[in-house]
């Protein structure tokens, strides 16, 4: 048996944001009832939370989609960061609130985390990212694109943004669109998306829709991301994609040296609307530094039974 809490990520409100059960001391569990148990969850994934390898870490992390494992993806990140700092904490909050640093063991590699709990207040995480997002080459038509999505091909890109493929650590094929209307009428339909979908890190690609703007008026861009073949016909906030997108961003728009500062809002279709904070630092016309973060809220708490 295992406590286990649901928290809603990236996003101050519950029943918003993107749903995360985070199952915790779950060492005894093994990968196959670890699937079994994201599976009876259904939510877009499920993070369990084992001793760490080396002692002077927080915890080590395994993600789970319903259908697989992940090595990293960003809103179990966060929302595990926040559920297990509310839990060392308790009640025991100071007014003012307290800022902690995780050490989360992922696949990927060791994730540290800054967190932030205030009293009667979601909390916030903020982590580095581990891997820096890179680009693969893919030989993707928008004709095809448009097919797999509901778009017309003259709907595909803007400005000089078109559509790429990036990792960092979880592939997407970055599909820019004209604006939100554009963004709206997408599709996914997954066999025709399973056929022109690429392989990349191990992985077939998603699809991650994004245009500029949002409906909020503090958000960059704004998205949206399709993974049926995985068990998610949407996701409403995808860290990994962010992550991915990063590097489009700063090959797209020629970032300057410096901090940029990004809001990217995804959900809003669902009904589930998110906001996830995008850090990125440039140097030397590279990107050298990527923090993402966002809020979360615990909705429920309660014991596996198994």
């Amino acid at each position: 048996m295992s406590d286990y809490a649901v928290y809603d990520v990236f996003t101050d409100t519950g029943l918003a944001g993107n749903p995360l059960a985070v199952v915790f001391e779950a060492d005894h569990y093994s990968d196959g009832q670890m699937q079994a148990i994201a599976r009876e969850f259904n939510l877009s994934e499920t993070v369990f939370v084992l001793k760490p390898e080396n002692p002077v870490h927080t915890a080590r992390l395994r993600i789970f989609t319903a259908m697989r494992e992940l090595p990293f993806a960003g809103h179990p990140t966060v929302g595990a960061a926040v559920a297990l700092a509310e839990r060392r904490l308790g009640g025991a909050v100071p007014d003012n609130g307290i800022d902690l640093v995780k050490m989360l063991e992922e696949a990927i590699g060791p994730v540290r985390c800054a967190v932030r709990v205030k009293p009667g207040a979601a909390g916030f995480a903020e982590f580095d990212l581990p891997k820096l997002s890179r680009q693969f080459d893919v030989g993707i038509e928008p004709a095809d694109v448009g097919v797999a999505l509901g778009l017309d091909p003259h709907e595909i890109g803007f400005e000089n943004h078109r559509v790429s493929l990036w990792s960092a650590g979880v592939p997407f094929v970055l599909v820019p669109v004209h604006d939100l209307a554009t963004a709206a009428k997408a599709e996914c339909i997954a066999a025709e998306w399973d056929r022109i979908a690429p392989m990349c890190d191990g992985q077939l690609a998603f699809a991650y829709v994004y245009c500029r703007g949002g409906v909020n008026h503090a958000s960059s861009f704004h998205a949206r991301m399709f993974a049926p073949g995985d068990g998610m016909p949407e996701d409403p906030a995808t860290g990994s994609a962010a992550a991915a997108l990063s590097g489009a961003i700063h090959h797209f728009d020629g970032l300057l040296d410096g901090n940029h500062a990004l809001m990217i809002e995804q959900g809003v279709e669902m009904g589930r609307p998110s906001l996830i904070h995008l850090h990125i630092d440039c140097a030397g016309n590279q990107v050298s530094h990527v923090r993402i973060g966002g809020q979360a809220v615990r909705v429920a708490e309660g014991k596996l039974l198994v």
